[in-house]
């Protein structure tokens, strides 16, 4: 049975099975004096919805561009399906790529725009028209053929440009920042349609972000670079919880990362920040040098003055410098000699909130904490 979500008669397990490996071996490329990518390794599986993510010049925009061709490496290779791929021009390499800018050409339909790289490889009218209207209506604009991309909204543009790549049936689709450019809930809205239509392909599809909710949400595992090195790869799941490093842990959501030392009096080992906070550390623990002490905001809580720590627990005493009403939450920051802890509580109806300046007392959970250098 063919499915209803493929452009041509292939059926959705034979979608499946021709989705395509993604390898990068120690790849460098420079412009001028400028390091751009560093010795980047890494491998995509088949099928894979996979994010580059860092902040604005880490590399990963220049990394994606690589891999559709219009960027060389001055060392290194791109394999697809262990076949590399790093001498050929773009249109060789079966690659599609929604830009930034969706790149819609003003004075064409929807239908034109859509139809443009068919009619470059000379395929058939009837053909044209039949996966033209298949793509369309697969993106949501079916009967929107006939309009210029400027009768339509920024989300609906945005789907003309992912229509006109997936109408060529690419192994391989790229997306820079495809979202960067609507508000934020249709970002929202978007990403999810994206995240769909991946699965029903069935694509291997790698996103540019440096949004980390984005990449959190649709991604199955992530890329973090930054200063064109990769940080750390995995799913966002194992990235928010176990990050490699203070990079890593302050870019993929919202860490308190506090300094300080190793201690120890015979037996007895602890780590002590600066603002005075003293957490047992178990003698086989391996805390690297220069370490500072990470936990996330959700990890802390507030508790009444001189109710005993948990046996997970390390308390402290704070008072609030300021509070943020986030609906569902409520997000303190509680100041602790010369830094300040970020605290998040659930926030219920008719919950009592603590002032600014008043005296509070945190309980940190141990379990949950990470000692991480750069």
């Amino acid at each position: 049975m063919t499915s209803p979500f493929a452009l041509s008669s292939t059926t959705a397990s034979e979608i499946s099975a021709r989705a395509v490996s993604v390898r990068i071996e120690n790849v460098n490329l420079s412009y001028g004096d400028h390091h751009v990518l560093k010795s980047v390794n890494l491998d995509i599986r088949p099928g894979e919805f996979f994010a580059f993510l860092g902040p604005s010049g880490c590399g990963k925009t220049t990394l994606l561009r690589l891999i559709a061709g219009f960027n060389r490496a001055d060392s290194g290779r791109v394999l697809v399906d262990d076949k590399d791929i790093s001498a050929l021009p773009p249109w060789k390499r079966d690659v599609g790529m929604v830009f930034q800018s969706y790149a819609l050409w003003p004075h064409m339909t929807v239908a034109r725009n859509v139809a443009f790289g068919l009619e470059e490889k000379h395929v058939g009218r009837a053909e044209i028209t039949r996966r033209v209207e298949a793509a369309l209506n697969l993106v949501g604009l079916g009967g929107l053929g006939a309009r210029r991309p400027s009768q339509l909204s920024g989300g609906q543009q945005q789907r003309v440009a992912l229509a006109r790549t997936i109408v060529v049936e690419p192994k391989l689709l790229l997306l820079d920042e495809p979202l960067s450019n609507l508000d934020a809930k249709l970002r929202v809205q978007v990403r999810r349609e994206l995240r769909e239509l991946q699965q029903r392909l069935g694509l291997t599809t790698i996103f540019v972000t440096h949004d980390q909710e984005e990449a959190n949400t649709v991604c199955d595992r992530i890329a973090v670079m930054n200063d064109g090195i990769i940080q750390q790869i995995g799913t966002p799941k194992e990235l928010y919880e176990k990050p490699a490093n203070l990079f890593v842990a302050n870019f993929l959501g919202t860490a308190n990362i506090l300094a300080g030392q190793l201690v120890q009096s015979g037996a007895d080992r602890a780590f002590e920040t600066e603002n005075g906070l003293r957490i047992q550390i178990a003698k086989d623990a391996d805390i690297p040098a220069n370490a500072r002490l990470v936990f996330r905001p959700q990890d802390v809580a507030l508790v009444a003055a001189g109710e005993p720590p948990g046996a997970d627990a390390a308390q402290i005493s704070g008072t609030v410098a300021y509070r943020e009403f986030l609906g569902a939450m409520i997000r303190y920051g509680v100041r602790i000699g010369a830094s300040d802890v970020i605290v998040d509580t659930p926030f219920h109806a008719g919950d009592r909130l603590h002032d600014v300046g008043t005296e509070v007392t945190l309980a940190i959970s141990i379990r949950s904490a990470r000692w991480l250098a750069d």
